[in-house]
């Protein structure tokens, strides 16, 4: 696109009120083609291997006596140095990067030996904030800025007494939140646009890593365990305290943002969204800081940081799935309520055509249809997954298997009863090769009661009698039979605790579902 057709563009948008009067277009960039970059960036980090190791062999002995503080603040030196001078080439630049990450980690390794973890976690912090506020190259002051908000948000969640001492879901709540905060305050240092660009690269990467952070720390989003795994918390950020409080007034605060910013906005039916939001924002406690730094990105024409903001609100919203503290049928209808009042408030907008645009009748046909496919295809995958169940349910064949012991810590987890059941041998951790090949199966025997044992992995070979096959599936980073948790209402521990078998229903292609447990001698629970 040419330089007057943006500067028309951009004369038209803030005409409209969707961009401050103050706000200039950003100057041309003057990059480097991306494959020239990409190649000379890997020679200079190839010829760092061994000038970081001649580097390790020198400076080795040293961190048996504490030389490792002299050898981080050395080498941060060196390459803060390099990195300020003007017309860098790329190579010596991209040479300096592995220096700099080497100098850091022995700087690091050093605070977090010698001091407490809230001040180690500070002071390095602030080291990635002054480097990133020193060298030159804008990508080097974001990822530095992004690591200072990381060790910033750890320093002050270490700081935070044990957990239950505050009234939040967890330490790093006040950790991200904080980063929120000196956030907006470098955003406002950053107007108008285009005037701070170090300022903007540090602004950016700050509140890239506050965004991931929020967003992470809210636990695993809905489907994602299944291709991520299961690496953090399930419970994620669940509602404790005031936390869902502030959460809510950030969301409100959102919304008045936007509509000082568009008056496009003041209206009935904009005040009613910001209502929906707020109180999803206060069964989430880190969406209505997502939400709020969503609304300054838009206000403030930083488009790259208001996509990452939408992308972990909807991160956020979808580990709402996996607050175990509710029921799924509660949480399925707060958010089918949320979605249906949000289409209600829609609705009305999206027959008013603005004035010189096409009759809103026919501009909407395509995405009407679009949303009519879209609902049909969720409905025939749901009803689909459900109908084979209630197949397997009624029609495969009961089959129990003996629990095997578990940790006693991870026994009785919240609402949620950890399962193991013992596998033959040759049945090894899943790895991401085999989550795009079929399942392993094992072969099962029953005895006159249902009660089967795990035999062997099979391997293609005919069954016996009385053989059949069980699938099995990958669960935190290892495989097993079908689940290994078993969920139940909150208050009913103790009834499950008495469970020795689970009960299956097995089809004869192996495929396998959980239907409940049974207590010593198959007596129901």
């Amino acid at each position: 696109m040419s330089r007057d057709r943006v500067a028309a563009l951009w004369q038209q948008a803030q005409a409209r009120q969707l961009l401050p009067a103050d706000a200039v277009v950003p100057p041309p960039e003057t990059a480097r083609p991306w494959p020239v970059a990409l190649l000379t960036a890997l020679g200079a980090w190839l010829a760092a291997v061994p000038l970081v190791a001649v580097l390790a062999l020198a400076f080795g002995p040293l961190f048996q006596h504490g030389g490792a503080w002299l050898a981080g603040g050395l080498l941060l030196a060196v390459t803060g140095v390099i990195l300020r001078a003007d017309g860098l080439p790329l190579f010596v630049e991209q040479l300096a990067v592995p220096l700099l990450l080497t100098g850091g980690a022995s700087l690091g390794f050093a605070m977090f030996q010698d001091l407490p973890d809230p001040a180690a976690a500070g002071l390095l912090g602030a080291v990635s904030l002054l480097l990133g506020a020193w060298v030159r190259p804008l990508w080097l002051k974001a990822c530095l800025a992004a690591a200072a908000a990381l060790f910033c948000a750890v320093a002050i969640g270490r700081l935070v007494s044990p957990r239950g001492a505050w009234p939040l879901p967890r330490p790093e709540w006040l950790g991200w939140h904080a980063g929120v905060l000196i956030w907006l305050i470098a955003q406002r240092a950053c107007r108008p646009v285009g005037l701070r660009p170090g300022w903007l690269a540090l602004a950016t990467g700050w509140g890239a890593m506050t965004l991931l952070g929020l967003a992470l720390s809210s636990g695993m989003a809905l489907l994602t365990s299944g291709t991520l795994g299961n690496w953090g918390s399930t419970h994620g950020m669940a509602w404790a305290g005031g936390a869902g409080g502030v959460s809510a007034v950030l969301a409100l605060a959102a919304a008045a943002w936007l509509t000082r910013a568009w008056p496009l906005l003041r209206q009935p039916g904009a005040a009613g969204v910001a209502l929906v939001m707020a109180a999803l924002a206060g069964f989430m406690p880190a969406l209505g800081a997502a939400l709020l730094m969503g609304a300054v990105c838009l206000a403030w024409a930083r488009w790259r940081l208001a996509v990452a903001a939408a992308l972990a609100a909807l991160w956020i919203i979808g580990s709402f799935y996996y607050q175990l503290s509710w029921p799924l049928a509660t949480k399925a209808a707060v958010l089918a309520g949320a979605g249906l009042l949000l289409g209600l408030l829609a609705w009305p907008a999206l027959r008013r055509a603005a004035p010189g645009q096409p009759q809103p009748r026919a501009a909407l046909r395509p995405a009407r249809w679009g949303a009519a496919v879209s609902l049909v295809a969720v409905l025939a995958v749901v009803n689909v997954a459900i109908v084979q169940k209630e197949a397997l349910i009624a029609e495969g064949q009961p089959v129990f298997l003996p629990l095997a012991p578990v940790d006693p810590r991870s026994l009785m987890q919240g609402d949620y009863m950890a399962l193991n059941f013992s596998l033959p041998g040759g049945v090894r951790s899943v790895d991401s090769a085999s989550l795009g090949s079929a399942r392993p199966q094992v072969v099962a025997q029953r005895d006159g009661q249902g009660v089967a044992r795990l035999l062997r992995v099979h391997a293609g070979e005919p069954l016996a009698a009385g053989e059949l096959l069980i699938e099995l599936s990958p669960r935190s980073g290892r495989w097993t039979v079908v689940s290994d948790a078993w969920f139940f209402r909150e208050g009913e521990g103790q009834r499950w605790a008495a469970a020795r078998f689970g009960e299956f229903r097995v089809a004869p292609d192996g495929r396998a579902l959980l239907v409940g447990l049974r207590g010593a001698g198959l007596s129901r629970l």
